[in-house]
């Protein structure tokens, strides 16, 4: 049975790691929407959970992706999170533009 690696490739999966990183960071930095930003984050995490589980594969040792597991779980509740205080701003400010949490000072 041949590996999945030797046909795509490692460099492939880094390429495409490093573009979905490149991607979340744009739109954390470019973007105003807080939900927007949320997805940029997920995808910068996504990213370096793909590359985690690709290097773990290209090793043959099961490390990194038992770490992709406790690390997708702590997404989940980060999102269940994130998402709790966005309704909660939405429903205080009527918008979630990053730049009306300003208001939100002392």
């Amino acid at each position: 049975m041949e590996n999945i690696l030797n046909i795509i490739g490692i460099e492939n999966y880094i390429f495409l790691t490093v573009l979905l990183f490149c991607i979340g960071v744009f739109g954390v930095l470019y973007r105003r929407n807080a939900i927007i930003v949320f997805m940029s984050i997920e995808i910068m995490l996504n990213a370096v959970n793909l590359l985690f589980v690709a290097f773990s594969t290209y090793h043959q040792d099961a490390e990194g992706q038992v770490f992709v597991f406790f690390s997708m779980a702590v997404a989940a509740a980060e999102v269940a999170v994130g998402l709790a205080i966005l309704v909660s701003v939405f429903r205080n400010l009527g918008s979630i533009d990053i730049d009306n949490l300003k208001n939100l000072k002392g």
